[in-house]
């Protein structure tokens, strides 16, 4: 069954405006993401410097946004959980838990991808 609402060019047109939402927020009440945007707007033009190649190039971008994406994640994780409850509950630590490991092990995969194209 489908979902009710907007389809074709007006749905895409409202998915974009809640994404620029999303960034909005993210970008407004998450040090994190500030923090880690600030490391793409710096590494971008870092990797397209260092890079031999269009491919290494992609190979030293890609992680950077996996760990924007990670943080969104992870901030759409504990906004969710801290909307249901504020007082502590092994679950609620748990998810919140999972979703900064997906932003550390996206991390550790930029160091990773940074040091074999770079020393490699």
């Amino acid at each position: 069954m489908a979902k009710p609402g907007k389809t074709g060019l007006s749905r895409i047109v409202d998915a974009a405006g809640y994404s620029a939402k999303g960034l909005k927020a993210a970008w407004l009440h998450e040090a994190a993401f500030r923090q880690e945007l600030m490391l793409v707007i710096a590494g971008v033009p870092l990797a397209w410097w260092l890079a031999n190649n269009k491919f290494e190039f992609l190979w030293l971008i890609l992680p950077l946004f996996l760990v924007l994406t990670a943080e969104l994640a992870n901030s759409a994780i504990e906004a969710v959980v801290d909307r249901i409850s504020d007082e502590h509950h092994e679950l609620s630590g748990r998810a919140k838990d999972i979703g900064s490991a997906l932003v550390f092990v996206c991390m550790m995969f930029t160091l990773i991808v940074w040091a074999v194209v770079l020393l490699g």
